[in-house]
């Protein structure tokens, strides 16, 4: 199996959020997964979480990775310098954040965390989903709404991944 991995430096900034969404379409473009695809949609909103969580509670750099596998399948690693595991949280009708990690529980067919130098890295995969011939799509099915949500995966403490793609060494200091 063969895997392409690119990687972005993120400052503690919250504005580097929207650097690395800009980042993260125009490489998912080059690997030639179209803007408008679901699948392009979902890493964006994973990509936009994670990394938002990594800037705002650490107040440190973090590191953006994705690994594209050559069977079309996507992973998204962010490393930040906390040693903290992740905590899903279930917000409440009007809060205003809490939601991340379920968005990123809903998106990704695979998630965790492991430790990683002195701090962490949440991942996640999501599977590109093949794309039928046209002559063997019936009607009923290109009517259904195309989604890549489905997993109901928990976090995995000290995960070390899913077989196929490999866990990156490295260490994001503060």
């Amino acid at each position: 199996m063969q895997v392409l991995q690119v990687q972005l430096e993120v400052g503690p900034d919250p504005a580097e959020v929207g650097r690395a969404r800009r980042w993260a379409r125009s490489r998912l473009a080059g690997s030639g997964i179209g803007e408008d695809e679901p699948l392009a949609e979902a890493l964006v909103l994973i990509i936009s979480e994670l990394v938002t969580n990594a800037v705002v509670h650490t107040g440190c750099p973090a590191v953006l990775r994705m690994l594209f596998a050559a069977e079309g399948g996507v992973r998204v690693e962010v490393a930040d310098a906390s040693d903290r595991p992740p905590k899903p949280r279930h917000a409440q009708g009007d809060d205003t954040n809490g939601r991340g990690l379920e968005l990123v529980d809903g998106l990704a067919d695979r998630w965790g965390w492991q430790p990683e130098g002195l701090g962490k890295s949440i991942w996640c995969e999501v599977d590109r989903a093949p794309v039928a011939p046209a002559s063997t799509v019936t009607p009923a099915a290109a009517a259904a709404p195309v989604s890549a949500v489905g997993s109901g995966v928990a976090v995995v403490p000290g995960s070390q991944g899913v077989p196929g793609f490999p866990v990156s060494p490295g260490r994001v200091s503060c």
